[in-house]
């Protein structure tokens, strides 16, 4: 596959996926209104690729910013990929499709182009996003079954429900034990996981690309700079002199630079913004065939010191 010179990328089930996506998670501070018109502006800008989340809990507004971008005339629903996910809570078989169920009711849309499950890990069922006891810590379930909601999974794609699965958060470990279940009937399409300048997953990589797995990056441009995540003390990778020189020398922000490093190697990549001014360069500029080619230097910059999947 060569996402240099497409916008898609073709999946091992025969669907595409355009190969920049809007990333639509926000901070609780940040009101549930920059996902709707950020979702709009991305539209006008050209994104195809919306990617979204239960956990996110941003859908109903999503579902609205698409559904009247299709009433005006700009897209039709089949031009616009929409990912959505399985969270945590729903890690159980009987859970899996009305879980499904109810982002597509909210959403207002009869399926979804992609739906994966969230995070390898599976927490208290319930209503709330994440489950804590008394003292506040949270509250795990039973060891999750990933064969038996693979095949739920299976059973909501035949039923149009979602026209692609794929996992999110996995390691080569945890892939393989859907890559090996008995009777597989369609494998994951991808593995959608934190990945830039300091995260290069270039082991994670190799293996998605040996089984024929679309790798994409979340937190493209840095992690997320919450205390109760990181170190904020640590510059964020939009701040790397490295990176900032490489722009400069092709006249382009470190935001594009790192966006294009990812495109180049084979990485479809989510770039989240709610400014008009940063969606429509991320798209336009990044995917850009007149970017020059720049990956053989952020790569030796990449995969000096930093840390990747193991």
């Amino acid at each position: 596959m060569d996402l240099k010179r497409s916008r898609c990328v073709r999946l091992s089930d025969g669907h595409h996926m355009p190969v920049l996506g809007l990333g639509t998670y926000a901070p609780e501070e940040i009101p549930k209104i920059q996902a709707y018109e950020a979702t709009k502006m991305a539209i006008d800008a050209g994104y195809r690729h919306i990617d979204s989340a239960y956990m996110y809990q941003n859908e109903k507004e999503l579902g609205k910013a698409i559904r009247e971008k299709v009433a005006d005339g700009t897209v039709k629903r089949e031009d616009i990929f929409y990912t959505s996910k399985l969270w945590a809570t729903c890690l159980r078989p009987e859970l899996v499709r009305p879980a499904l169920e109810r982002s597509l009711r909210d959403l207002q849309l009869d399926y979804v182009d992609l739906y994966l499950i969230h995070m390898p890990i599976s927490l208290k069922p319930g209503e709330e996003i994440l489950p804590m006891d008394a003292s506040g810590k949270i509250l795990l379930d039973e060891e999750v079954e990933f064969c038996a909601i693979w095949e739920v999974l299976e059973k909501c794609k035949d039923a149009g429900l979602t026209k692609s699965i794929g996992v999110s958060n996995f390691n080569h470990k945890q892939l393989e034990i859907i890559l090996n279940k008995p009777g597989l009937k369609y494998k994951p399409v991808c593995n959608q996981v934190e990945c830039h300048p300091y995260l290069n997953q270039s082991k994670l990589l190799e293996f998605c690309k040996s089984r024929d797995i679309v790798l994409v990056a979340f937190s493209a441009l840095g992690s997320h700079r919450e205390k109760k995540w990181m170190n904020t003390d640590i510059p964020p990778p939009l701040e790397d002199l490295a990176l900032k020189a490489i722009a400069q020398k092709h006249g382009r922000s470190p935001a594009q630079v790192a966006l294009r490093y990812q495109l180049q190697r084979g990485v479809v990549v989510l770039a989240k913004s709610f400014s008009k001014k940063r969606i429509w360069e991320n798209f336009q500029r990044s995917s850009s065939p007149q970017l020059p080619i720049c990956g053989g230097i952020l790569t030796c910059f990449c995969s000096t010191s930093h840390p990747q999947d193991v």
